[in-house]
């Protein structure tokens, strides 16, 4: 198992592991955050403690198949796009997924909530990376799609989303589509926070991380 690390002190951290003995695939769990933002993040982040609240449930219906669960927390709480000497996300996720390669080397199903969803997508790249479940992502119109190559893309958003935009994200899975195994899901009449039909959220996330990983079972 990963040893768990809980620190706040700026650097991104892993706070949450459920990997069995056995395990033979891993899903690593993003959180959300903002456009911009430098603030260190600690166990007061709303987002994370979403992302913590959705990992216990994949790790409650998915360790039984073998499928492990980890939680990345990022250094910063900001997408920060366009300064290259600020801390980012994605720079985070290439460190988490760089250490589930060197701990493990089994294949991860990327698991992100709005930026979290869009930090999973640029990190799809990484070699051990099968594919991506966004969960009411944030994927602006100029975001390549090239990271998904021959991956699979499970995205799902709300139509009473006003956070994120549920017309991009269908917009973004139909340019995917041209590169990879992409799936749009609509999911009702829900906001952006998955507060509201968790159950729901949760089946949707549990079943898209065994399409992903390609391990049949059941939420």
């Amino acid at each position: 198992m990963m040893p768990e690390t809980t620190s706040s002190s700026g650097t991104p951290v892993f706070t949450d592991t459920w990997v069995p003995d056995s395990a033979r695939a891993i899903t690593l769990v993003l959180h959300g955050g903002a456009q911009h933002g430098t603030n260190p993040l600690d166990g007061r982040s709303l987002s994370w403690r979403r992302a913590r609240a959705l990992a216990r449930h994949l790790a409650g219906v998915t360790t039984a198949d073998g499928i492990g669960v980890v939680v990345l927390r990022y250094r910063v709480r900001g997408w920060n796009a366009g300064h290259a000497r600020l801390p980012s996300p994605v720079a985070d996720a290439r460190w988490a997924l760089d250490e589930i390669a060197r701990a493990h080397d089994l294949p991860v199903a990327v698991v992100g909530h709005s930026m979290g969803a869009r930090t999973g997508v640029a990190v799809a790249d990484h070699p051990s990376v099968r594919g991506v479940v966004a969960l009411a992502p944030w994927l602006p119109p100029d975001d390549p799609v090239a990271p998904l190559s021959g991956k699979k893309l499970r995205a799902a958003h709300g139509r009473l989303d006003r956070i994120t935009s549920a017309r991009a994200t269908r917009a973004y899975v139909a340019r995917a589509a041209a590169v990879a195994d992409a799936e749009f899901t609509d999911m009702g009449a829900v906001g952006h926070y998955l507060l509201r039909r968790v159950p729901l959220w949760n089946a949707y996330a549990a079943a898209s991380v065994r399409e992903v990983l390609d391990v049949s079972g059941h939420a």
